[in-house]
């Protein structure tokens, strides 16, 4: 990967020669111990707390973006239901990188590293909280995405890991019937409509709505507080690198 070595090389002439040290042991044949519901990751970058659930105020960064969500709740909660009500065709079946599911509907306000300008007429108070709380101050993860996330009855996520544990999942509970939960590395717990739960989603997790009604949150993937400037540079550039080689193949 010669570009990436040549931005990396970039990056240690700016932050200094030793500011990438995990990004290149994490990428290091044969890797380093991690927590047995983190198997399935790809990526575990070292230092990174082994934390399955997070305080979503523990950070005042991301403290910020929560009060936000949380203080908008009903606008957000209001327009969603409108767009779903007169506006069901903008919403597409999630794809994850395991799967597809015609039973996990999606929104989007921010995917590939960019706003949705398309979602404005449909979510504002969404996309203006999501644009100045969380894509301003970079605080978003712009290798994924923010969308709301809609289970509908009867529907469950199965258990699996994400990618990597560089980046956490900020839930906003925006419309929650009953019975539904999230399990996050064995302890499960509710949403709790109008709040927020935030998680390591590199931790084995599964999800499931056995309501009468859909479930919805907004979901927001954030940098993991414990990751620095210069390493979330190079991490955008290796996984960027890492999707351009998996495209031509």
């Amino acid at each position: 990967m010669q570009p990436t070595y040549e931005q990396f090389a970039a990056i240690r002439e700016e932050f200094g020669s030793d500011s990438l040290a995990r990004v290149e042991e994490m990428m290091a044949p044969g890797g380093r111990p991690r927590h047995p519901l983190q198997a399935g990751a790809k990526w575990i970058l070292p230092g990174i707390s082994q934390q399955p659930w997070h305080d979503p105020r523990s950070d005042p960064a991301i403290a910020s973006l929560v009060d936000a969500l949380e203080n908008a709740h009903g606008a957000i909660r209001s327009e969603h239901e409108r767009a779903w009500q007169t506006r069901r065709t903008a919403f597409s079946d999630y794809e994850h990188y395991l799967t597809r599911q015609d039973d996990w509907q999606s929104l989007y306000i921010y995917q590939d590293g960019q706003l949705r300008t398309e979602s404005v007429d449909l979510a504002p108070t969404a996309y203006s909280v999501i644009r100045d709380f969380a894509v301003a101050d970079g605080l978003i993860c712009s290798l994924l995405e923010s969308h709301f996330s809609t289970l509908l009855p009867g529907s469950r996520i199965a258990p699996h890991s994400d990618l990597w544990n560089f980046s956490i999942n900020l839930h906003f509970a925006v419309d929650i019937p009953d019975d539904c939960d999230i399990t996050v590395a064995g302890e499960t717990r509710m949403w709790e409509e109008g709040h927020c739960l935030l998680f390591d989603y590199s931790f084995e997790h599964h999800a499931e709505n056995r309501g009468e009604r859909p479930r919805t949150c907004l979901l927001v993937d954030l940098w993991h507080p414990e990751t620095t400037a210069p390493e979330r540079r190079a991490l955008t550039v290796l996984v960027t690198e890492v999707r351009k080689l998996l495209a031509d193949m």
